[in-house]
């Protein structure tokens, strides 16, 4: 395995797990209200043009990592919509 692919796989891992503990605590507290929208819609921003850039150069870790990116933040921009709403 060379280092890029080491740090590619690394990358991976951690957009991955990235949003997973938010994810978690926003469920169980049922509470988003510390969560920034504006960071949340500048994460989606980000994972999105990553996935593009993945499409376009044929790199597999950028896209699936990315898209995984794109649906935890999906997630969280969902609840806080709903807890915002809620409380």
């Amino acid at each position: 395995m060379s280092i890029i692919t080491l740090f590619g796989f690394i990358a991976f891992i951690t957009t991955l797990i990235g949003l997973f503990p938010q994810i978690v605590k926003a469920v169980h507290t049922r509470s988003t209200k510390d969560l920034s929208l504006l960071m949340l819609m500048n994460y989606l921003i980000c994972s999105l043009a990553w996935v593009i850039y993945g499409i376009y150069t044929r790199e597999n870790y950028v896209i699936l990592s990315n898209v995984l990116g794109l649906m935890s933040n999906v997630v969280l921009i969902i609840l806080k919509y709903h807890y915002d709403k809620v409380n």
